[in-house]
C-alpha cells in the first residue's frame, strides 16, 4: 500500500468523510522522483463539528501519526464540516511554496 493509500484509508476509517482529497505534492519539492513525503489533504466530515481549526488539524495529524514516523515530511490540511464545505468549497486551497533544497535561495533552510 502506498503512503497516499494509507493516508486515505485511515482518514476514511476514522472520520467517515463526505468528501476527501489526498494529493501527493512531493513532485513540487526537492525530493527524489516517486517520493511520498509531502501531501495535501482536504477532508470534509461531521467529526469536525464544534472543533477549532487547530483541533481539527491535530486530529488529522494524530490519525496519520504512523506515516510521519515512516517518512511523511509535510501535510497541508484543510478540515471542514459539511456546512462549511457547502458554503466555501475547496476553492483556493493551495499548499505553501516549497523553499527547500535546490528550489531555495542559496543558504536557505530546506523543507
Amino acid at each position: 500500500m502506498t503512503k497516499q493509500e494509507s493516508i486515505r484509508s485511515k482518514l476514511v476509517d476514522a472520520l467517515e468523510p463526505v468528501h476527501l482529497d489526498v494529493e501527493n505534492e512531493s513532485r513540487m519539492h526537492s525530493v527524489p522522483a516517486g517520493s511520498e513525503t509531502h501531501f495535501k489533504v482536504l477532508v470534509v466530515s461531521e467529526a469536525f463539528r464544534g472543533l477549532s481549526p487547530l483541533d481539527r488539524h491535530r486530529r488529522v495529524n494524530d490519525i496519520v501519526r504512523e506515516e510521519f514516523r515512516a517518512g511523511l515530511h509535510a501535510l497541508t490540511i484543510r478540515a471542514m464540516t459539511p456546512d462549511e464545505w457547502e458554503r466555501q468549497g475547496g476553492a483556493d486551497f493551495r499548499s505553501p511554496a516549497c523553499l527547500g533544497g535546490s528550489k531555495a535561495e542559496p543558504g536557505a533552510k530546506s523543507s
